[in-house]
């Protein structure tokens, strides 16, 4: 598939929503604003760098196809991109990196303690503006939703470096890690349009499932993407000594010499063996099995949005699961 095949996807979603995103980047523009000045230039990096965005536009999207009338989902899709965002920082400070999204990440520009303190000021801030618009259920989605997230950050620093991580305790990291903010973007768009409980956990649904796809195709492409497209060096999970699905799917069905050097590498964090781990799992059928747990992920989102009314919020939104497990970046 073509590149161009790629992204038309995303384009079409873009346009679908293209005033909302505007109004959500002004937004994000003026919360982003602090008095102290390198708060503002790592904020403002991290920011511009862009990304697909996609938990912000799940709010956005959710919230139309229930055809919600008002401006909160502004707010809250700014909110869910300040709480990404935050963890992307803490994230790169913990793994290391390098790399993200095609450029330097803040830590490799500005420091450790500078990214982890600038993550903090934008996880206060995004409490400030949930606050703001005085609704408990907001603040209580959110709220679980950060605490979740800092458990799946923590699981998933226990599962660095250990050869012994099955299937079950991979996802669990990837719930609690991934697909919980896209869970409670899905939900906050369906929440503040008056939807009920069924339709809003049927939302929530959506978008963990979706969320799950995301990660598993991420999966993928940290052994078979291209560094230029993927915006971060190929082989950073097996560096850092993650145990990710490929990996975990070659241990239990690879040859004894393929399960013992894959014990090696995670155990050590050794990517000099990467050529021959890629040839391996390429072989296995490793990323045709994470692909298929993907796509099985993909089909579970469009199936919990099956009673949403037709409209061109709803075919974004399964147009959305289809991206996620055909892309390439």
């Amino acid at each position: 598939m073509s590149a161009a095949t790629q992204t038309a996807p995303q384009n079409t979603i873009a346009l679908t929503i293209a005033a909302d995103m505007d109004a959500v980047n002004t937004v994000i523009r003026q919360k982003l604003h602090s008095e102290v000045s390198l708060v503002n230039q790592i904020a403002e990096y991290i920011i511009s760098a862009g990304g697909k965005r996609i938990r912000p536009v799940l709010v956005l999207l959710v919230a139309n196809a229930y055809g919600y009338q008002g401006t909160a989902h502004h707010e809250l899709a700014a909110v869910v991109e300040f709480i990404h965002t935050a963890t992307l920082l803490h994230d790169d400070v913990v793994d290391e990196s390098s790399l993200r999204r095609g450029r330097a990440t803040a830590n490799a520009l500005f420091g450790n303690a500078a990214s982890v303190l600038v993550g903090d000021f934008l996880y206060s801030r995004s409490f400030q503006m949930m606050v703001s618009l005085n609704n408990m259920r907001v603040m209580q989605i959110l709220s679980d939703a950060t605490n979740v997230i800092a458990e799946g950050e923590v699981l998933q620093l226990l599962n660095m470096h250990d050869p012994d991580v099955n299937q079950e305790r991979y996802l669990q990291v990837i719930r609690s890690k991934t697909a919980k903010l896209f869970e409670a973007a899905a939900e906050l768009g369906a929440l503040i349009s008056g939807c009920n409980d069924a339709q809003i956990a049927a939302a929530g649904e959506y978008g963990r499932s979706l969320g799950t796809a995301f990660q598993l195709i991420d999966d993928v492409l940290d052994y078979a993407g291209d560094a230029s497209e993927i915006g971060k060096n190929v082989g950073d999970d097996l560096r850092e000594g993650k145990p990710t699905l490929p990996l975990i799917y070659l241990m239990e069905n690879g040859t004894p010499e393929q399960r013992a050097l894959v014990r090696s590498c995670i155990e050590q964090g050794d990517e000099q063996h990467f050529d021959t781990i890629l040839a391996a799992i390429t072989s296995s059928g490793a990323l045709d099995y994470t692909r298929q747990q993907a796509v099985a992920a993909a089909e579970r989102a469009a199936d919990a949005i099956a009673d949403l009314p037709d409209s061109i919020y709803k075919a974004s939104l399964l147009q959305l699961a289809h991206f996620s497990v055909h892309r390439n970046h």
